[in-house]
């Protein structure tokens, strides 16, 4: 059983009996002595796609959802769904898009290290690696003697996403990004 402080984006707990991710935390420390760090929390009913906010103390516990981990990759798009392939049976798992749609823009073709939640033989979710190496598809032309300064310019990457990157990157540079933030972490 998790605590609500070890909570991430993508994890699956269970609430009323009903499985629901994690989208959006957000850690409050109260000002006052004693008070223990309040956590709000945007989860999404996986049945329902409803979303449902609620807040929790650092130390209160939830319960984990009964769902199977599995590896997967991340094989092509057909209509309107990702399908990913089991990296141990090599079975397809089709999810739509619009359940993944935060996600879509660090998933390029054959990408492993995703791990798929898996309820009766249905995609829940799926969890990302912590960074994915994209290629930077636009982007202004990179400042000559431009430093690793804190100055930043945007940039697509070939799977439209849109970042943020330092003034000296240029187009058709491969980039590591961080999945849980969305932010540059370095050249690949």
């Amino acid at each position: 059983m998790p605590k609500a402080s070890e909570l991430k984006r993508g994890s699956v707990v269970e609430i009323n009996d009903v499985p629901h991710v994690v989208k959006q935390l957000e850690a409050k420390s109260p000002s006052s002595r004693g008070a223990s760090t309040l956590y709000k929390i945007r989860f999404n009913n996986l049945k329902t796609g409803q979303k449902l906010d609620q807040s929790f103390k650092g130390d209160d516990f939830l319960k984990e959802a009964d769902c199977v981990r599995t590896k997967v990759q991340f094989s092509y798009i057909d209509d309107t769904c990702h399908v990913f392939m089991n990296m141990d049976d090599y079975s397809q798992y089709s999810v739509d898009t619009t359940d993944i749609e935060e996600q879509v823009g660090y998933l390029t073709e054959g990408l492993e290290g995703i791990v798929a939640l898996l309820s009766d033989d249905s995609v829940l979710a799926i969890e990302l690696p912590n960074s994915v190496n994209l290629e930077i598809k636009e982007t202004a032309p990179g400042i000559k003697g431009a430093t690793a300064t804190g100055r930043t310019k945007p940039a697509i990457v070939t799977t439209g996403l849109e970042v943020q990157v330092p003034e000296y990157l240029e187009p058709g540079e491969t980039i590591k990004l961080n999945t849980v933030t969305g932010k540059f972490i370095s050249r690949a």
